[in-house]
């Protein structure tokens, strides 16, 4: 399908989290196409717990963006049908308000800018992401090649230390090594 055309069945996302990884993305939303890598200028990524609270899934904090004059996010612009919104919008926890979705202006290496749906977090406090998290970030970041000194930066962060099971991790690395074993 063209780009720019039929757009009333498709929308762009713009991902800066585990929504980096493909494999992640996947899961619940199969209509997922690489669209661009893009930067979100003038905010920056945080990790936090929505109200103090841990999240369930990831065992530590998730990632959300805030306004930063002068910062900027690294991230991947997702072309998405848009029978996949309300899967996005439930895997985001925007019926539970933990997130909500928010319009962006992204900055495409060619230069272009392209306006996506993206999500913030709301009423969080500041708090490291588990290990497992920041390494879905990290894979993500790498499999779509954002920038060297963006990706040392996500290595850099601090984590929680979390040692734990995290079902969605191994849901992940299951999804990675199908993938391996079909294109051998």
């Amino acid at each position: 399908m063209e780009p720019g055309g039929d757009s009333g069945c498709w929308f762009l996302y713009y991902a800066y989290g585990s929504n980096l990884l493909r494999e992640r993305l996947l899961l619940r939303n199969p209509s997922a196409a690489l669209c661009a890598l893009a930067r979100l200028q003038d905010f920056k990524l945080e990790f936090g717990h929505h109200q103090g609270r841990t999240s369930s899934v990831w065992h530590g904090g998730t990632a959300t963006i805030a306004q930063s004059p002068g910062d900027e996010v690294w991230g991947i612009v997702w072309k998405m049908n848009t029978c996949n919104l309300s899967s996005l919008d439930k895997q985001e926890g925007v019926e539970d308000g933990i997130y909500v979705p928010i319009e962006v202006n992204v900055h495409t290496q060619a230069g272009k800018v392209l306006t996506c749906r993206s999500y913030q977090m709301k009423d969080y406090v500041s708090g490291p992401p588990s290990p497992q998290y920041k390494k879905v970030i990290c894979m993500g970041a790498k499999q779509n090649g954002l920038p060297a000194d963006y990706q040392e930066k996500l290595e850099a962060i601090e984590t929680n230390n979390y040692a734990g099971p995290v079902p969605i991790m191994e849901e992940i690395e299951a999804s990675i090594k199908a993938e391996k074993i079909n294109s051998a």
